[in-house]
């Protein structure tokens, strides 16, 4: 489905997260638009994918349920469900297919079908890895307990061996070009560092991992203050997710 024209707004109306869905135009359709809210949960690894591509985006912030339910409305949503990333004067959707759209655009997806399974294959690890961050905020006390007590199992035992044994005598996971696995690989480290500060210490393959890739220009852009990058969960954002969706 294409882009629809709708009424402008102001470039500090999207950033602020002011803005109505129904109000951003398409003289911005150079730019992809991230419709969600205001903080990591699904679209936080399409940030990711962008900031590593070196590739400007807006975002227009989910706050109010109205904004959700247009959506749905307007059939913008296949499934109901965000995130929803305007590019290419599409409604993307579903975050698997959106985050592999972008990486075969921008060349971050492998040379052959038998790389990008390989990238799949990764990244869906990385994906799962980073699925029990993503329950955390909407835990009770007991919960969150037993979920990091789960982050930490999960990281050490079945999946930072894998990624260990992967980038041995070699710098990238798949072809030895960096890659959209790699970035979900940055981004699920840093994520488990926040609950264990010394998750990598037996594991020096990711620690050189790690550092190599925080000096890439575009990552070491993305990782300033200020960048797109989400902070942690506060319970604010908690609140709104729960408000807009009725959880």
């Amino acid at each position: 489905m294409g882009s629809v024209v709708r009424k402008p707004v102001s470039q500090n109306a999207l950033k602020t997260g002011n803005a109505d869905p129904q109000s951003v135009t398409n003289t911005m359709a150079e730019k992809p638009v991230l419709y969600y809210f205001n903080g990591r949960g699904r679209m936080e690894s399409i940030r990711w994918l962008l900031g590593a591509a070196g590739i400007e985006f807006e975002e227009v912030y989910l706050e109010k349920r109205e904004q959700y339910e247009q959506l749905i409305k307007e059939g913008r949503l296949m499934f109901g469900q965000v995130p929803l990333v305007e590019m290419d004067g599409m409604n993307l959707t579903q975050t698997h297919p959106i985050l592999s759209y972008i990486a075969a655009k921008y060349n971050l997806y492998g040379k052959d079908p038998k790389e990008r399974y390989e990238i799949d294959r990764y990244a869906d690890g990385t994906i799962d890895l980073m699925g029990l961050g993503l329950a955390y905020p909407f835990l009770d006390d007991a919960g969150k307990e037993k979920q990091k007590g789960l982050i930490k199992e999960r990281a050490t035992n079945k999946y930072f061996p894998v990624y260990e044994t992967a980038l041995k005598d070699k710098d990238y996971l798949v072809g030895n070009k960096f890659s959209w696995a790699d970035i979900q690989l940055m981004e699920a480290i840093l994520m488990v560092e926040e609950f264990h500060s010394d998750i990598l210490s037996c594991f020096p393959q990711l620690q050189a991992f790690k550092e190599r890739t925080k000096k890439m220009p575009t990552i070491a852009k993305f990782l300033l203050p200020g960048s797109p990058k989400k902070p942690f969960p506060d319970d604010k954002y908690v609140a709104t997710v729960k408000a807009v969706l009725k959880m």
